[in-house]
């Protein structure tokens, strides 16, 4: 079993690019990650990584290696879900992902519900508004909000959520009002958007007569983390455009006024997204159940006003 572990340290910490990386994400301190590579080298009888102090970067040696150390893990990781399909008793741990106001708001309070329902599951849950590489980073589970574009993955989509654009009062005051689509374009408004690396374009698409229409809006400042940006509009500095049910409450109350409502966002598709074989893994098959249920549960007692 230790040659196994060995082996999950030495794939690790290639898919994640360093020692404390994947010694964070297997609970292990960087001595222990390091430890077990030099144990499987000394097995294999050669050098598996080039170390600096700058980067690690596998050899050739530990190119080749690689390939087939994914594959036995794999193969392991199959073997233990067919028999926890059999026995009943799903176990193992899953690497799980999702944007931070999702994560914060749904995914995370239900983690500890299901590991009360599935005490032998470890949930690791890692939050980002980054967009993540879930097959290098071996996720075996994102909830994101937003489109499929990875042909490698399987999506199941949960619920459409509406998009709202939204505004405090005290902005709107200042600034006025937009009437049309247009005028965020033609009055510069400022619009807060949400951006990071290898996001490709900035613009909002509306809802319009003719169909949905792009608008490459502006703003004075942006952000990669949703509740910044929230935060941002609250203050009266800007334009949102949101999951209703992420600002709801601040709508309710009136620290938000949703503007132009005949010309609302494209819905956005909450949706499960997992590489093809995780669909056969019977503890993430119960995860996304119980995720989406919940979801769809507390979205709409949010929207309801519960």
């Amino acid at each position: 079993m230790a040659y196994l572990d060995n082996i999950a340290v030495f794939v690790r910490v290639l898919e994640l690019g360093s020692l404390s990386a994947a010694g964070r994400d297997m609970r292990i301190s960087p001595a222990v990650a390091s430890n077990r590579i030099k144990e499987l080298e000394k097995h294999l009888g050669v050098r598996l990584l080039n170390r600096t102090t700058r980067q690690l970067t596998a050899t050739e040696h530990g190119r080749a290696f690689y390939g087939g150390a994914k594959k036995v893990l794999e193969a392991v990781e199959e073997a233990e879900a067919a028999v926890a399909a059999l026995s009943g008793q799903p176990r193992g741990t899953i690497r799980v992902t999702a944007p931070l106001g999702l994560g914060k708001r749904l995914i995370a309070s239900g983690i500890p519900e299901f590991r009360e329902r599935y005490p032998q599951i470890e949930v690791r849950l890692r939050l980002s508004d980054h967009e993540v590489d879930i097959m290098r980073e071996g996720i075996d589970v994102a909830f994101k909000l937003g489109l499929l574009e990875n042909s490698s993955l399987r999506m199941r989509g949960i619920m459409d959520c509406e998009r709202v654009l939204a505004a405090s009062p005290k902005y709107l005051e200042k600034r006025g009002e937009p009437q049309r689509p247009e005028q965020l374009v033609e009055d510069g408004h400022d619009c807060l958007m949400l951006r990071f690396p290898g996001v490709r374009e900035y613009f909002w698409t509306l809802q319009t007569e003719s169909g949905p229409q792009k608008f490459e809006v502006r703003g004075p400042f942006d952000t990669d983390d949703g509740d910044v940006i929230t935060g941002w509009a609250l203050a009266g500095h800007g334009i949102i455009n949101k999951p209703r049910f992420e600002i709801e409450p601040f709508i309710r109350d009136g620290r938000l006024k949703v503007i132009l409502p005949e010309n609302p966002p494209v819905p956005v598709k909450l949706a499960a997204v997992y590489p093809h074989k995780k669909l056969q893994d019977p503890k993430v098959r119960l995860l996304v159940d119980f995720m989406a249920e919940r979801c769809q549960r507390m979205i709409g007692e949010i929207l309801r006003g519960r």
